[in-house]
């Protein structure tokens, strides 16, 4: 329980910038009209190629043999690619509804 309680009182400006960026984002999501979610979501979907680079980053650097770390690097390649390809089928959807029809 100490080392909880030192780790607030040592964290304590990182706690508080995490709580208010929570309150921040749930305000600022919140005013976005219903037509803007599709676009924002599959937009945001894209951006997790960040995370499919990062995950290869980091299985580079790990030791062949940590079965566990092999194990998370994967999964989080193959979970954030599928977020990428939803976020762009997505996108590709909502686009196919603007165009005119034959």
């Amino acid at each position: 329980m100490n080392q909880v309680i030192s780790f607030i009182s040592g964290h304590e400006m990182m706690l508080y910038f995490i709580i208010l960026s929570v309150f921040v984002g749930v305000e600022v999501i919140g005013h976005v009209p219903t037509v803007l979610h599709t676009p924002l979501m599959s937009g945001a979907n894209a951006i997790h190629g960040v995370v499919i680079v990062g995950a290869i980053h980091v299985m580079l650097n790990v030791d062949p043999s940590n079965i566990a770390a092999m194990a998370l690097g994967f999964l989080a390649v193959f979970l954030g690619t599928l977020n990428v390809v939803g976020g762009f089928v997505v996108t590709d959807r909502m686009l196919e509804m603007f165009k005119k029809k034959k």
